[in-house]
């Protein structure tokens, strides 16, 4: 480890499929999301559509964690990158045939949510285990960057590709950059955590679960975490899944509008990698994602208060919400990768991605009948209001502020792996 050749190579060779995977997954969700648009009109459709992909990992995630601390890393990527690859040609078939249905796009959905319950937290635990600690900070910043810069391309590529080509063609792009993701998965190996002394035999999932809940329930700062992030996704994911009502009522676009909006979003969250890279935040992690959470809630709120006449302000207001997201999302992810034993990460990872998701199927019921009703800029002014109640909050809790000093040893919560 101590030498960057032999840490950077294999890692970066599996992070570039991967990087190509993210492309491809992007621009899949773009135009499906525009093809539900176009063919519904309804908030409550897509709204369920976000539902229905979030759903496994809020349901399965905890359970695919523990298997994540189990399994061989490597193979679990394998084999969810595979799957996605599956539901995204069964989506093809039914486009190529023109049979496909709004119920066939949530089938897709879900079982892509449900490879991604898997891959993710594989992806997240093994990179603390493939990146020396030091460096881990820098690889948070260049996956904020690398999720900006599909943000940039994935939106205008997908306009441009639907304009020229029909959607079969952008489930296939996603098909071969899935393969993409695979193929360096099959020649490299990925470090796994050194195994529990056996103490008798090996404890089933459910103990591996229960160990990971103990984990997190005795560290307050974590599940302070925990319940913010809980409360800003029930606001902010509908008024992300209900942008393309946004653009098509509010302000009378069409797909490139939408790309638009998504490509000033990409284009902070890039800037915004780079400046945290550059600047490194504040000393305590945490308050450089306070500091990040007030500028998206200013961000956020900004949109629903733009006029329709004033598209060029919501792309500056998108801007300011990407900008600032690398700040809140790069920190809390170095924290748990240098701070939680890597034979718990996996479960951690999982169980927050859980706990933060838990109440979002609520807020997408009750958003997309609501924005049906009202409208949808209340939402937005009402998301970015709580984003900056929540940063206020944060700064009037001790145990979050220290969450770097107080994570609990694994070896004394496992129980001995019990």
């Amino acid at each position: 480890m101590s030498d960057n050749r032999r840490w950077q190579r294999p890692f970066f060779l599996i992070w570039g499929g991967q990087a190509f995977s993210l492309l491809g997954s992007s621009l899949v969700q773009f135009a499906l999301v525009w093809w539900l648009t176009q063919e519904t009109g309804s908030a409550t459709v897509l709204a369920m559509a976000t539902l229905v992909a979030m759903l496994p990992g809020i349901v399965i995630g905890p359970f695919a964690g523990a298997l994540v601390d189990r399994w061989p890393r490597r193979w679990v990527m394998v084999m969810a990158d595979a799957s996605v690859a599956l539901a995204t040609a069964l989506a093809l078939v039914l486009a190529w045939n023109g049979s496909l249905q709004p119920w066939h796009v949530y089938v897709v959905m879900f079982i892509r949510g449900c490879g991604g319950a898997f891959h993710w937290p594989a992806m997240q635990a093994s990179t603390s285990l493939m990146v020396p600690v030091q460096h881990l900070a820098r690889v948070a910043g260049m996956n904020q960057t690398l999720y900006g810069l599909m943000n940039i391309m994935a939106p205008p590529l997908g306009a441009l590709l639907l304009s020229l080509a029909a959607l079969p063609l952008i489930l296939l792009i996603d098909i071969v950059t899935a393969a993409l993701a695979i193929a360096p998965l099959l020649f490299i190996a990925v470090p796994q955590p050194p195994a529990a002394p056996a103490a008798g035999p090996r404890p089933s999932v459910l103990a591996d679960l229960r160990a990971g809940l103990r984990y997190v329930g005795v560290w307050p700062g974590l599940l302070m975490v925990m319940v913010i992030a809980t409360v800003i996704n029930f606001v902010l994911t509908p008024a992300f899944s209900l942008m393309p009502l946004l653009v098509v009522d509010h302000f009378q676009g069409g797909p490139w509008h939408l790309g638009g909006l998504e490509s000033a979003f990409g284009i902070g969250v890039v800037l915004g990698g780079l400046a945290l890279s550059a600047w490194g935040g504040f000393r305590r992690r945490i308050y450089t994602s306070l500091a990040g959470l007030v500028g998206m809630g200013l961000g956020v709120m900004l949109i629903g208060l733009t006029p329709a006449s004033l598209f060029a302000l919501a792309l500056g207001a998108m801007f300011l919400a990407g900008f600032t997201q690398p700040m809140v999302n790069g920190p809390i992810m170095a924290i748990i990768q240098a701070t939680v034993a890597p034979e718990m990460q996996g479960r951690v990872l999982a169980l927050m991605y859980a706990a933060s998701t838990a109440m979002t199927p609520l807020s997408l019921a009750v958003a997309g009948p609501v924005a049906d009703v009202v409208g949808i800029t209340p939402w937005y002014v009402a998301g970015g209001l709580i984003c900056l109640l929540m940063a206020g909050v944060g700064l009037l809790l001790p145990p979050l502020l220290r969450i770097e000093d107080h994570a609990p040893a694994a070896a004394a919560v496992d129980g001995g792996g019990t």
